[in-house]
């Protein structure tokens, strides 16, 4: 699970391997291997790993369910879509994240419903 869901989100997010190098400290090698399945990163790169690419490590290695759309975020908060997104870009509505792929000036969101559960007290 958190090879493809690594690749997935770094092919999303336009993330080449040797940014996430930058981005994590880590070595090439070590990363090409995490990314490969040679070798299995700890609990703590993985955690390492996800807060570069805007996600939780659960998200990474369990894939967390369900999955929590922004409309249905907006909804059980009694907001408007448009201010979830504004809030999730901007950070002040840390439930998720927002990207722009290369050469994109779409965002793209994740919405986790883990750390909105956390921000709101809101089981979904």
């Amino acid at each position: 699970m958190f090879i493809q869901r690594a690749k997935q989100i770094m092919s999303e997010k336009g993330i080449s391997q040797a940014e996430l190098v930058r981005m994590t400290g880590f070595s090439k090698s070590g990363v090409s291997q995490y990314l490969s399945g040679k070798s299995k990163p700890s609990d703590r790169a993985i955690i390492k790993i996800a807060e570069a690419l805007g996600v939780t490590a659960d998200y990474l290695t369990e894939g967390e369910t369900p999955r929590l759309t922004v409309q249905q975020a907006a909804e059980l908060m009694g907001l408007d879509v448009q201010s979830v997104r504004v809030g999730i870009q901007k950070g002040a509505l840390p439930i998720g994240s927002a990207w722009k792929a290369d050469g994109s000036n779409k965002y793209t969101y994740y919405v986790s419903p883990k750390l909105f559960t956390e921000f709101t007290g809101i089981r979904i």
